[in-house]
């Protein structure tokens, strides 16, 4: 929601700060997940773990492009993936 956010009032005075904010809240979620999906007890079958890693190194690569050139429309893909990724694990949450 804090990149949403920022997005949403990427013209205030405020814009740098919120971004970098954001940003960081964000990578610090997905180091996070990052880490949980390193831990040998993870439960997740292999291939998943795979791929939910290579989403977050991508994920950490547009957050870095999103900091060095600053564009509200960057933001949108990893808006798009967090909020896919928080709806899939309250699904899982529900049964």
């Amino acid at each position: 929601m804090m990149l949403k956010d920022c997005q949403n009032q990427w013209d205030s005075d405020t814009k740098r700060k919120r971004l970098h904010d954001a940003i960081e809240y964000n990578q610090r979620i997905w180091s996070i997940i990052q880490a949980a999906l390193l831990e040998e007890d993870n439960p997740l079958p292999k291939k998943t773990r795979v791929d939910l890693l290579t989403l977050s190194a991508y994920i950490d690569k547009r957050m870095f492009d999103v900091l060095a050139f600053p564009s509200p429309e960057k933001l949108s893909i990893i808006i798009d993936i967090n909020l896919n990724i928080a709806a899939g694990l309250r699904s899982q949450g529900a049964e």
